[in-house]
């Protein structure tokens, strides 16, 4: 979540109020609106309280068309009248909510098969709140696992994580909040994100593990997880060092068993310990849920999970949460019994095909060079042609937004920092007619940007808008 502070200014201005829920209310009476940085000193009628937030709220972007982010923007109606029924159920009062509960172990026993774990009966695994949470509790289980293969040199001995410079930043908040040493590798030319050869190269004695990235959140691209399996394989013959992989599957775990079947990233790779996805991005569910699995119960060392006796009944947990809703969890089971296999890869088949389509089409304007195609995760990224000389990425994602829609610029990390690129995320609800929409909406901003003198962005961070 974002770390807000107090408001830095005197509460000089309060919010304004409709006199019909204020002085024209003849139940509310209210003659001055409440302050907006302190509590009120009484109560509001329940219909005042709604208007005065609803009216601040009109002013947040249309999630439908936010190019930028890859959670679940649309459900069924049917999901919202499941999650309303239990947003009052605590997930982590198992006892009282046995039947929650056994949703949630129904989530992990169906994920534990689409990813091919050698026994799904024996796989382990947990919802957590995001992709975020779930990537912390397998770096923890990475790293617990290396401490006690190497209790006579730890703590003098530094872990560290081996991964790509692309990855979504709860990795890197791991690496400093549990003091691992991020070794991260540099983007190259067109390759970006890992390089299984470069992997294997930074690993030591003191790897704890190496994430892949199965989706990379700068360009929508796979990082080749069988080739670094292979190449850590390799390792392995070479030095003996025995270092396993994490799959941080946040999007591409529930995309690619649906439309790239034969791709093989998941548990069927035996150096593959764990793998994380996001429930509220393809697994299609609304805010927040995710999941973490491990291939079997040695894979998490017992000592991570608490057995607390916690309302009436013991309950084992591996979470850095306590107490949140079963709301999302029953909205999964809810996904997964309503969509099946067929169900999940018709509708990711479909928003790869918008994908595609679209960077299809953004490359014909002949403004723009295509970074991916969307032929991955529904996901691409371009920048402008080297000729276009008028405007940047930045002056159209300034200008899109005119039109509404949320698109995302900014610049690449360390190594490619010289490319900067607009990227737009299909989402399940980005459907071809909105796709058509925006692309009427980009080439009507044409010819105003070309005419530009040059572009016009002055302070490029500030304009950066990359959304994970």
């Amino acid at each position: 979540m974002p770390l807000h502070q107090g408001h830095q200014k005197p509460d000089e201005r309060p919010a304004s109020v409709n006199p019909f829920y204020g002085e024209a209310n003849p139940v509310s009476g209210m003659t001055e609106a409440p302050p907006k940085h302190r509590l009120p000193d009484g109560p509001l009628p329940p219909t005042t309280a709604l208007q005065l937030v609803h009216d601040e709220l009109m002013l947040d972007g249309n999630s439908r068309l936010n190019l930028a982010t890859f959670v679940t923007t649309w459900m069924e109606p049917q999901a919202g009248v499941l999650m309303a029924e239990c947003r009052d159920k605590n997930m982590i009062d198992k006892d009282e909510y046995p039947r929650t509960a056994e949703l949630e172990r129904r989530c992990v026993a169906m994920l534990a098969d689409l990813w091919n774990a050698p026994d799904p009966s024996a796989a382990v695994g947990c919802s957590t709140t995001g992709s975020s949470e779930a990537c912390m509790l397998a770096g923890m289980a990475l790293k617990r696992r290396w401490t006690q293969r190497n209790a006579d040199r730890y703590p003098g001995a530094r872990p560290n994580l081996v991964m790509g410079v692309n990855v979504q930043v709860c990795w890197e908040k791991f690496c400093n909040f549990w003091e691992v040493e991020a070794r991260q590798i540099p983007m190259e030319g067109d390759r970006f994100h890992l390089d299984p050869e470069a992997a294997a190269e930074l690993c030591d004695e003191n790897t704890i593990g190496v994430v892949g990235i199965l989706g990379s959140t700068f360009d929508g691209s796979y990082e080749p997880i069988e080739e670094l399996c292979a190449a850590l394989d390799r390792l392995q013959e070479r030095t003996g060092l025995d270092i396993p992989v994490h799959v941080d599957g946040a999007s591409g775990a529930m995309v690619a068993p649906f439309v790239d079947e034969d791709l093989i990233w998941d548990f069927r790779l035996p150096r593959v310990s764990s793998i994380n996805t996001s429930g509220h991005k393809y697994g299609l569910v609304y805010p927040g849920v995710g999941w973490a699995l491990w291939r079997t119960a040695a894979e998490l060392p017992e000592e991570l999970v608490f057995r607390v006796n916690y309302l009436g009944g013991e309950m084992p947990t591996f979470a850095l949460n306590f107490s949140r809703p079963g709301a999302q969890v029953v909205a999964q089971y809810y996904t997964f019994l309503r969509l099946g296999r067929a169900g999940y890869r018709a509708v990711q088949q479909t928003t790869r095909d918008v994908a595609r389509a679209l960077a299809e089409r953004v490359d014909c304007l002949g403004d723009f060079r295509l970074i991916t195609r969307g032929d991955e995760l529904p996901v691409f990224a371009f920048t402008t042609a080297p000729e276009v000389t008028a405007y940047d990425v930045f002056d159209v994602s300034r200008r899109m937004r005119e039109s509404g829609w949320l698109l995302p610029a900014y610049t690449f990390p360390e190594n490619r920092e010289d490319l900067s690129v607009l990227r737009v995320v299909c989402r399940n609800g980005f459907t071809s007619d909105l796709a058509d929409l925006f692309i009427e909406d980009l080439t009507r901003l044409l010819p105003e940007l070309r005419r530009q003198p040059h572009p016009l962005t002055q302070d490029k961070a500030a304009e950066t808008g990359f959304h994970h």
